[in-house]
């Protein structure tokens, strides 16, 4: 009794005492469906799509190739992702178009004679480059569920290829930013560098004239026109001109594969997610596991209890994260005693409220017979009520900075996903151990975590985001906003987060998500924090009891969320 009197007072401290729930963006509702996306364009070319008639599945594929044209830096064709669908009669699947490791690869490709991982081999670069899925990936659902002709599917983006389109701020920043990679990796190829070598700025026309004919190809052919013909001896070419290892029998043996979804109750809630290599569905699954026995809609969101909490949680699922999870066609994934309930409980059962945890004293759990931020993310919701929870990636910002010369895309350096070496971070700070190891067409383990969320049967919620090793704990909070802290979706989306992923030990914050009175109290316990400028850039849509939708687009970013009414 004391102890939760000890709670509820700590709650009561700090619960209103920082972050106004008013939001930057307005809270977008609709009736029939819903579309929310990186990308302003991207975002009214999905919405386009369902007012033809088009479903979730179509809409999908449309915003994917759009993200490919208007938001280079994540939105791709040379790159991967995962799909969480769930369609109105309330079937669930996952499709895993994750790219795969050549064949060519090796366990030690990116360590020096020492032994010593070679800084940056593996995230910058033709060397770091996985075998892309993402069009795979699209023909592959579209073959299952689209019903809209495939060219009105891909058009819009060629359109907007061909004639260019509107660069927004950050768009223009992110190129700038990039323009010395761009040369450096390249040797040459001025793709995306501007016309005139002056910086871009806000409101340039950026036209992709080789972009506009791949898409074209895979408009005429579908995946065919992407990993044969015209553009697949483009790819090689590159491959050879920058000495890469990508061959033509990578991608003509990359096939994309449906998944059994990961499905864990929370409450009355089912929380439907993906499946390895995508670390995300598990992760979710426990973190939501650890915290239901709590009063957390009592303590508030802001209450040293519930970070305290949330904290301890992401610390001890990214520990499990880092021995266990991999690639499930070339490990043994220990997926049902990670989900067990009494394994999940006895996980959290050593947290102390009155100090903290340090990660050097947590480690894996341990099982017999075992030996483990630049993405996007799109939701979209259709008049029949299908849903589709979509994370794709390049890796990094721009993933390799490599260009397919004559092609017009950025290729991904999703190798750095891999464990390089056993017990040595990827450029995300994220440990890995042989459950992640290398090896020839191995899929690298994610953190990607789309996610699709009901309540006695009916769709409530679906969301994702970006941010490389904060996809889970921005998602996980995003979940507690709205399920347990009574956030409207763009509350939910806007509130500051923090991010725990066990090493290294500081939490990382976002502006007025503690306070200093807040955070001296924490770190009299013990915790560590570091500042963050911002963390995910979430895409939602919540589902009120009424039926109708409502969107939240992260203020993070140029997300946008349309809805069709």
């Amino acid at each position: 009794m004391k102890f939760y009197l000890f709670l509820i007072l700590s709650a009561l401290i700090t619960s209103n005492a920082l972050y106004s729930q008013s939001t930057i963006k307005p809270l977008v509702e609709s009736k029939k469906g819903m579309v929310v996306t990186t990308h302003p364009l991207a975002t009214e070319i999905g919405l386009s799509i369902l007012k033809k008639g088009g479903n979730a599945i179509d809409a999908a594929i449309a915003v994917n190739f759009a993200l490919a044209v208007c938001h280079p830096s994540a939105g791709n064709i040379g790159g991967g992702g995962f799909l969480v669908y769930r369609n109105a009669n309330g079937k669930i699947f996952a499709l895993d178009y994750r790219e795969k490791a050549p064949l060519a690869s090796s366990k030690d490709m990116y360590l020096d004679a020492s032994g010593n991982v070679i800084p940056e081999k593996s995230s910058i670069g033709v060397f770091s480059v996985g075998v892309p899925g993402t069009v795979a990936g699209m023909e592959e659902m579209y073959r299952k569920f689209g019903s809209l002709p495939w060219k009105e599917l891909i058009q819009p983006a060629i359109d907007i290829a061909r004639q260019g389109h509107v660069l927004t701020f950050r768009e223009a920043r992110g190129l700038n930013t990039n323009k010395l990679d761009f040369i450096i990796e390249n040797k040459g190829n001025s793709y995306l560098i501007n016309p005139n070598h002056m910086d871009w700025k806000k409101d340039d026309i950026l036209i992709q004239e080789d972009l506009a004919n791949t898409l074209e190809r895979i408009l005429r052919d579908k995946s065919k026109g992407f990993y044969q013909g015209k553009t697949a001896e483009l790819i090689i070419s590159e491959m050879k001109r920058l000495n890469g290892i990508i061959s033509q029998k990578d991608l003509d043996t990359y096939k994309p594969i449906w998944r059994k979804p990961i499905v864990q109750s929370y409450k009355n809630f089912q929380i439907i997610g993906m499946p390895p290599p995508s670390s995300g569905g598990i992760a979710l699954a426990q973190l939501m596991g650890m915290v239901k026995k709590y009063p957390l809609s009592k303590w508030g969101a802001s209450s040293d209890s519930t970070v305290q909490l949330m904290i301890e949680a992401e610390r001890r699922v990214f520990a499990d994260r880092a021995k266990w999870l991999g690639d499930p066609d070339f490990i043994k994934v220990p997926v049902k005693p990670l989900l067990d309930t009494s394994y999940i409980k006895s996980r959290i059962s050593s947290i102390d409220f009155t100090k903290a945890t340090l990660s050097s004293d947590i480690s894996a759990g341990q099982f017999p017979g075992y030996e483990s931020p630049e993405t996007t993310h799109y939701s979209i919701v259709d008049t029949e009520g299908n849903a589709v929870s979509i994370t794709t990636t390049l890796n990094n910002s721009f993933g390799s900075k490599v260009f397919v010369g004559g092609a017009g895309f950025l290729l991904n350096d999703e190798m750095d996903d891999f464990s390089a070496k056993a017990g040595a971070p990827n450029i995300y700070g994220l440990i890995g151990s042989k459950a992640n190891e290398i090896q020839p067409m191995k899929r690298m383990l994610s953190s990607m975590t789309p996610t699709i969320i009901t309540e006695k049967g009916q769709l409530k919620m679906v969301v994702g985001t970006p941010g490389g090793a904060t996809i889970i704990t921005t998602v996980f909070q995003v979940i507690l906003n709205a399920l347990e802290f009574g956030m409207n979706m763009q509350q939910a989306v806007e509130y500051p987060r923090f991010h725990q992923q066990w090493k290294p030990e500081p939490t990382r914050i976002e502006p007025n998500r503690l306070s200093a009175i807040q955070l001296e109290r924490l770190k009299q316990k013990g915790y560590e924090f570091s500042d963050s400028a911002s963390i995910g850039l979430v895409d939602g849509i919540l589902v009120l009891p009424s039926g109708k939708l409502q969107g939240g687009a992260d203020s993070r970013g140029d997300d946008t969320a349309l809805g069709h009414d």
